[in-house]
């Protein structure tokens, strides 16, 4: 007879208390905690292009842009994690009695990677819309040109376009913000991929 592994579940305070002194980053879903992969160069190198675009334009504005490895709770599906890039509207809130984790995100991107596209996709999505602030998403493929876009019109309805052309822009509604396509992918080279 196989034995079962019995997970372990956390509360929230222990999970805290471990990510502190941890030297990786774990998400925190509903009592499991969960390592987070690695990322790949290019995996990097489209967040940080990403940022850059975001901060340029933003800069003056009532906005603040964080990549990686900045916390965000969501009560409503009892989720901390770490989106790839997130910008939240001035003033931030933090969770009550921290001072390290962000709820109120308005846009938020993932690079998509192999071990995490599904989730991405489908169970964080559906996180990230239990956010009240949250309005537009932004999904990156990391191995080909394509981009897919979310962006909330009503309560509980999301229009999605999806892009594969370079020289396509696409409009950030949040920020009325235009983005070559091209301008996300610079310096990767799909032929190593």
């Amino acid at each position: 007879m196989i034995a079962q592994t019995e997970i372990k579940h956390y509360t929230i305070d222990e999970y805290l208390e471990l990510e502190i002194a941890s030297d990786i980053r774990n998400e925190y879903h509903d009592g499991e905690i969960v390592p987070m992969t690695g990322g790949t160069p290019d995996h990097n190198d489209i967040a940080s292009n990403l940022v850059a675009i975001l901060k340029a334009a933003l800069r003056g504005k009532p906005y603040r842009v964080f990549i990686l490895d900045q916390r965000l709770w969501i009560p409503g599906a009892n989720l901390y994690t770490y989106p790839d890039v997130m910008v939240l509207p001035k003033p931030l809130e933090l969770q009550t009695g921290r001072k390290d984790t962000l709820v109120n995100p308005c846009f938020i991107a993932e690079v998509l990677s192999k071990s995490t596209q599904n989730y991405d996709r489908g169970e964080k999505f559906v996180a990230y819309r239990t956010i009240p602030t949250f309005q537009e998403y932004l999904l990156i493929d990391q191995y080909r040109i394509h981009v897919e876009h979310h962006i909330k019109t009503a309560p509980h309805q999301w229009l999605f376009s999806e892009y594969d052309d370079p020289t396509v822009t696409l409009s950030l509604s949040t920020f009325e913000l235009q983005i070559q396509i091209a301008e996300l992918y610079e310096n990767i080279d799909f032929s190593t991929v």
